[in-house]
C-alpha cells in the first residue's frame, strides 16, 4: 500500500484505451471494501489521464450510510477523500450498466449472477489475478481494515495493468 499522502499512478497504467468504461465494485454493506475500491480505481484512472465511470454497491447495503470511519481515515491518508460516498443496494440496472463488475468475495459473485445472469463473463473477483478474496474488515478493527485496503490496492493495480 502506498505511504500516507503519497498515492501515485500504478506504473503499468499507461494511456492506452480501455475496453472498460463502466466499472462496478461490489461488497456486502457498501461502506468498506467496495467504496475504497471505487474511489481508488477512479483516482488511479484519472491520474493516468484515462476515463472510466467507477461506482460501487452492496449485496446487503446499509443504504444511504456514509463509508466506514476507518475507510474514510485510510483514504484521507492516501489523499483520496470519499466523504461524499453513500451506500446503495445493487440492482439489475447497475449490473447492466457495468462493463466490468469486481466483487470482493465468492458469495458476492454468486449473488450478482443470481440477480442478473447476463452479468456472467463480466463479473470477477477483485483479487482474481492474485488468486484471493478480500475479507470483510467491518467491525474487525483498524488493522483488519488496513490489511483489506492493502489487498484492494494491490488487486486494483493488477486489474489496471490489464486495461
Amino acid at each position: 500500500m502506498p505511504t500516507p499522502g503519497n498515492i501515485t499512478a500504478f506504473p503499468a497504467l499507461g494511456k492506452k484505451t480501455s475496453v472498460f468504461h463502466n466499472i462496478l465494485t461490489v461488497c456486502t454493506g457498501n461502506i468498506c471494501r467496495s467504496p475504497v475500491a471505487e474511489y481508488l480505481l477512479r483516482h488511479e484512472i484519472a491520474l493516468a489521464g484515462r476515463k472510466a465511470d467507477v461506482r460501487s454497491a452492496g449485496i446487503g447495503a446499509l443504504v444511504d450510510h456514509p463509508a466506514d470511519d476507518t475507510a474514510l481515515l485510510v483514504m484521507d491518508e492516501l489523499g483520496v477523500p470519499m466523504q461524499a460516498h453513500r451506500a446503495r443496494q445493487i440492482k439489475v440496472e447497475h449490473t447492466r450498466w457495468a462493463d466490468l463488475i469486481l466483487v470482493m468475495q465468492s458469495h458476492h459473485l454468486e449473488y450478482v449472477l443470481s440477480l442478473d445472469p447476463t452479468a456472467r463473463g463480466k463479473t470477477f473477483l477483485m483479487g482474481r489475478w492474485n488468486k484471493r478474496e478480500i475479507p470483510d474488515p467491518y467491525r474487525q478493527g483498524d488493522a483488519s481494515h488496513r490489511a483489506a485496503y492493502a489487498l484492494i490496492h494491490a488487486d486494483a493495480a493488477a486489474w489496471l495493468a490489464r486495461f
